[in-house]
């Protein structure tokens, strides 16, 4: 593991944001609920997208949508290929997110004593601010084996 923190700008916003969630929700129960409002914010939003690429690439769409099918910084879709592509993408990240979504209903299942919950807002305050804390590192280096980095093998 690298003995200081990756200085880039990707990490840095992932180091305010890991923090500031360990900060705001230091109990397993606010862990639990953060966790699972931000599964079903992804999995809503990439339903609709893939909904509304569908009815697009079979010419369901009967008006025109408000916002572009790319965000500036994208590659432009130029065809029909490229559409269907996205769309079997889609599929299997809302495939995944289903796994992820009965992982999930499991975690939930778990209960602990309020004794439990303090350790958990005790250790918070030592975790969030420690840039060479193991667990961040570790997603830092998942962060830098994005796809889209040159650095994935």
């Amino acid at each position: 593991m690298p003995e200081e923190p990756c200085q880039c700008p990707d990490c840095q916003r992932f180091y305010k944001e890991h923090d500031r969630l360990i900060r705001e929700c230091p109990t397993l129960r606010q862990q639990q609920e953060l966790n699972w409002a931000a599964l079903q914010a992804f999995r809503t939003l990439a339903s609709r997208v893939l909904e509304d690429l569908q009815k697009q690439s079979k010419g369901e769409t009967k008006e025109p949508t408000n916002y572009p099918i790319h965000s500036v910084g994208q590659e432009q879709i130029e065809n029909q290929n490229d559409i269907q592509q996205a769309i079997n993408d889609l599929e299997n990240i809302n495939a995944y997110l289903f796994s992820l979504e009965a992982l999930m209903e499991k975690i939930f299942d778990v209960r602990v004593p309020e004794e439990i919950e303090q350790k958990f807002r005790e250790l918070a305050g030592e975790i969030a601010p420690d840039p060479l804390n193991v667990d961040r590192l570790r997603l830092n280096r998942l962060l830098h084996q994005t796809p889209d980095l040159p650095d994935r093998n």
